[in-house]
C-alpha cells in the first residue's frame, strides 16, 4: 500500500492526547528573600505580633473587669463609711449616757449619807446630852463633820464619844473642845459640860447595807457593769 505524506518536511503530526491536562503552580512574590532563615524571622515576627495582639485585647478585658471591681470597692467603702459614722455617733451617745449615769451614781450613793449619821449619832446619845448643832466640815467621800452639844456629867460625854466610835458608820472621833459652863433653866442654874467634837464617815461592811438596783432589777449600764444600788 502506497502512503503519501502530505506535511510540510520535519514537522509530523503530533499525537492527539488522551485529554486535557491541568499544571499547578505556586505563586511567585517578587521582592521577598529566598533565605529561609529571613522567611523564618519574618514568620516569628509575624506570630509575634499576633500574640501581642491577643495578650492586648486579653489585658484590656481584664482592665475592664478590675475597674469594675474597683467601682463596687468604693461604692461599698462609702456605704461601710456611713455605717461606721453611725456606729461611732452611736458610741460617742452611749459614753455621753455613761458619764451622765456615773454622775448620777455618784450623787444618788450619798443621798442617804446624812440620814445614816443623824440616825447613828442620835443612837449613841447617852442619857443626859443634847445636841446644839451638826455640820459638814468636808464634802463626801471623806466627809467630816462636827457635833457641838452639852453634856450633864462628863460621863455622859466619854459615853457618847464611846458610842459614836462603836459606829460602824463613824470613825477616828476626837474631842475638839470641853468646858464647864453654867446653863439657866427651869429648876435653877446648873454646870454642864459644853462640848465639840468632830469625826469622819466611815464605809461600813457590805453585809450591813441593804441595796436596790438605781434602775431597777439587773440594771445596766452602757459600758455593761451592773450600776450599784441605793443605800437603804
Amino acid at each position: 500500500m502506497i502512503e503519501v505524506n502530505l506535511l510540510p518536511e520535519g514537522k509530523k503530526r503530533s499525537p492527539r492526547r488522551a485529554g486535557p491536562r491541568f499544571s499547578l503552580s505556586l505563586p511567585e512574590f517578587k521582592g521577598l528573600p529566598s533565605d529561609r532563615w529571613v522567611l523564618g524571622a519574618w514568620a516569628a515576627g509575624i506570630v509575634a505580633v499576633l500574640a501581642m495582639g491577643f495578650l492586648f485585647f486579653q489585658v484590656s478585658g481584664v482592665a475592664e473587669e478590675l475597674e469594675v471591681q474597683v467601682q463596687d470597692a468604693v461604692q461599698d467603702s462609702a456605704r461601710y463609711a456611713d455605717l461606721i459614722e453611725g456606729a461611732e455617733a452611736l458610741r460617742a451617745r452611749s459614753d455621753s449616757i455613761a458619764e451622765r449615769v456615773e454622775v448620777i451614781q455618784e450623787i444618788d450613793g450619798f443621798r442617804y449619807v446624812w440620814p445614816h449619821l443623824l440616825d447613828e449619832v442620835a443612837r449613841a446619845l447617852p442619857d443626859f446630852t443634847w445636841l446644839i448643832r451638826f455640820m459638814q466640815i468636808s464634802p463626801p467621800p471623806e466627809l467630816t463633820f462636827r457635833v457641838e452639844g452639852r453634856a450633864g456629867t462628863y460621863f455622859a460625854l466619854t459615853t457618847f464619844m464611846e458610842n459614836l466610835e462603836a459606829s460602824p458608820f463613824i470613825r477616828n472621833v476626837r474631842l475638839l473642845s470641853s468646858d464647864q459652863v453654867t446653863v439657866s433653866g427651869t429648876g435653877g442654874d446648873r454646870s454642864v459640860y459644853e462640848f465639840t467634837l468632830e469625826g469622819f464617815r466611815d464605809d461600813p461592811p457590805p453585809e450591813l447595807l441593804e441595796t436596790v438596783p438605781l434602775f431597777g432589777s439587773g440594771a445596766v449600764q452602757p459600758g455593761g457593769d451592773e450600776l450599784p444600788g441605793e443605800v437603804r
